[in-house]
């Protein structure tokens, strides 16, 4: 109930222009996003570099409402690749398409994303295709599939497994050698779509780990590039404990190589979680947003975990 009520108030309007007017309400979303500006974004980006961790960079922004919008958005992801080539860090970018129009208009949002790839091609650098709700799969994955039988191979696609469609996307685009980021899916959706049981969505996730890694084996195991910015084709994107051990236990017992695979992770949780994997010598990429338009975001954080509300909760009452 809890969790169904905070990713509507993540749509709501009258929601955040209420949420973010509380000063305090930045200073707790601020443990999920990295800052309103670019320059915030690097650093914390070279932090995590530092630590031997690579970084997928998201300009935060979905579903916006006019064209000029969603230039305005592509524009500011193009200069954020600039950016990362110019700071010549070991990072990447992540983007939604809503943001750059697929609620407005598909053609629009197909030049969009085809400069974001262009330019990304030119820097030398990946897009990944964020997944969105259900109304967009289909359409997501659409555009995606247009991008690369239009020669770009610079991008890959994130999966959901609380969706019983995602283990026959997961095997059609893999058959294109799809880098894919696997996440448990964040959006609130019908019995008819997804699964409504935790222990479903956990035991879909651990099957389409186990094939993506078969897939990355067949494919001759492709590894990071040495810049950390092109990923392996399996990117295990969860906190949970369970379905790491999963993960490593299954790849250790096919021979997957270390370096051919990575675990992502949202910026500002399980810090510790991601530092152990480090040492423990696998690949480790953490999702860094940042941006003005952070409020849909920081709610499906607080959606995820009742700890992050009391979380919130705390500063509402420090002030």
């Amino acid at each position: 109930m809890l969790r169904s009520f905070l990713i509507y108030l993540s749509k709501a309007a009258w929601a955040q222009n209420m949420v973010t007017g509380w000063k305090f309400a930045w200073r707790t979303a601020s443990r999920f996003v990295a800052g309103t500006k670019i320059e915030d974004a690097i650093r914390a980006i070279k932090e995590l570099n530092a630590k031997g961790i690579n970084v997928t960079l998201d300009h935060l922004g979905e579903h916006t409402s006019k064209p000029e919008e969603a230039s305005d958005a592509t524009n500011e992801i193009l200069a954020t690749l600039d950016q990362i080539k110019n700071s010549d860090v070991r990072a990447n970018v992540s983007i939604k398409l809503t943001q750059i129009g697929l609620g407005l208009d598909e053609r629009l949002c197909a030049q969009n994303l085809e400069r974001i790839v262009a330019r990304a091609r030119d820097t030398g650098n990946f897009v990944r295709v964020d997944m969105e709700d259900t109304p967009y799969t289909d359409k997501t994955i659409n555009l995606y599939c247009q991008m690369r039988q239009s020669g770009y191979n610079n991008l890959g696609m994130v999966l959901q497994s609380y969706l019983y469609r995602s283990e026959a996307d997961a095997r059609k685009l893999l058959e294109d050698k799809t880098p894919i980021r696997l996440v448990k899916g964040a959006y609130q959706e019908p019995a008819d779509k997804a699964f409504p049981k935790k222990a479903d969505v956990d035991a879909n996730y651990d099957l389409l780990t186990k094939i993506m890694i078969d897939a990355a084996l067949a494919a001759g195991s492709p590894k990071i590039s040495d810049d950390g910015r092109f990923p392996p084709i399996p990117a295990i994107g969860t906190h949970d404990p369970d379905r790491i051990e999963f993960a490593k236990q299954y790849a250790l017992k096919v021979g997957l190589p270390k370096d051919a695979m990575e675990f992502q992770m949202l910026y500002g949780i399980r810090r510790d979680l991601q530092e152990q994997l480090v040492r423990e010598g696998y690949q480790v990429r953490v999702y860094v947003p940042f941006g003005t338009h952070w409020y849909p975001y920081f709610m499906r954080r607080l959606a995820e975990r009742p700890a992050n509300v009391w979380f919130f909760i705390s500063n509402f009452f420090r002030g």
